[in-house]
């Protein structure tokens, strides 16, 4: 996993964190459920990262 990758899918995790706080202190389930949305797909995203990069070895 390149640094790159590392470094977005970090960020992209974060604005979903952030989102889920928003939609909590706003008692909007849409965003909430957006932002979670948002940190399992960062996750995903990481995984394969890492079996692309077992693979190589």
């Amino acid at each position: 996993m390149g640094i790159k990758d590392k470094a977005e899918n970090l960020a992209e995790k974060a604005g979903g964190k952030a989102k889920e706080a928003v939609g909590k202190a706003t008692d909007d389930p849409g965003l909430k459920a957006e932002g979670k949305g948002t940190q399992i797909k960062s996750d995903l995203k990481q995984a394969a990262e890492k079996v692309k990069d077992a693979g190589k070895h």
